[in-house]
């Protein structure tokens, strides 16, 4: 795509993803930067535009990772004929699925917002399967997020927490060891990065904005977990996102519900389903 293409889309998705408000423009951005295995494209026409991508860990399987219609121009199949596009841009480069799903490290969401119900009832009506839920948590960033009764008894265990700067990339390859190359892009591309190490070893880490606004990955080793890192490495996140303007934050694709809302009181909110079909 040209850059006024891409321009013209990232307009596109601010006046379509209302449920997204002032995001449009950074998610469109952000997935027309993805990590560097990865193959994408993004058709941009009458007031539509629809991204998809492929990576080389499940070639055969591809993503829609957005897609988006001006108010003035929905209702008169554009959607659609966006899919269809994609979906044989997705088979040109041979893909044997088509996915309504994230494509980590970099997507746009989990599936399709059950919210926007036009996108859902659109998938439907192309033959797509519903196969998976995922949910996030929203944190309420007006709330306490000090960490300041933890610091010291961190200190006497022998734990300092700090802010990633110029170790990033050491932070992302203990990700990577501990768990998945996806996370580690996410570290190494996050906004905002906090860990935690004792004696030069890395233990636990967390990162925010590595899809705009949103909180997430974290993780902690499993010979350092009890000793309530999570809760301060997210809570520091927080603290910088608020810093930074935000007054909420999403927290992607969660598992652990209990820890969440314990730590900050974040509550379930966002509901996403995901779905595929063949591309036969």
């Amino acid at each position: 795509m040209t850059p006024a293409e891409l321009t013209e889309g990232a307009r596109i998705a601010e006046a379509a993803l209302t449920l997204d408000a002032g995001e449009g423009a950074a998610l469109v951005a952000r997935l027309s930067r993805p990590p560097a295995d990865r193959r994408w494209t993004a058709l941009v026409a009458d007031g539509g535009i629809v991204m998809a991508s492929l990576s080389s860990k499940d070639p055969a399987a591809g993503h829609l990772d957005l897609l988006a219609v001006r108010p003035s121009a929905q209702g008169r199949g554009r959607g659609r004929e966006l899919v269809l596009a994609a979906e044989e841009w997705l088979r040109g480069h041979g893909a044997r699925e088509a996915r309504w799903a994230g494509n980590p490290p970099c997507y746009a969401w989990p599936g399709i917002d059950v919210r926007y119900t036009a996108a859902a009832c659109l998938a439907e009506s192309l033959g797509y399967e519903r196969y998976h839920v995922a949910w996030n948590m929203t944190a309420d960033l007006s709330g306490d997020l000090s960490v300041e009764d933890d610091l010291p008894r961190l200190e006497q265990a022998g734990v300092a927490v700090r802010a990633a700067g110029a170790d990033r990339e050491r932070v992302a390859a203990f990700v990577a060891e501990h768990w998945n190359e996806r996370w580690a892009w996410e570290a190494a591309n996050a906004a905002g990065l906090h860990y935690a190490e004792r004696d030069g070893a890395i233990l636990a880490f967390a990162a925010w904005g590595t899809r705009p606004y949103w909180f997430g990955p974290m993780g902690t080793a499993p010979a350092a977990r009890g000793l309530g890192l999570g809760r301060v490495l997210l809570r520091r996140c927080l603290a910088e996102q608020r810093a930074a303007g935000q007054t909420g934050a999403q927290i992607a694709w969660v598992g652990p519900l209990r820890f969440y809302s314990r730590a900050v009181g974040a509550r379930a909110e966002r509901v996403f389903w995901l779905y595929r079909r063949d591309l036969a």
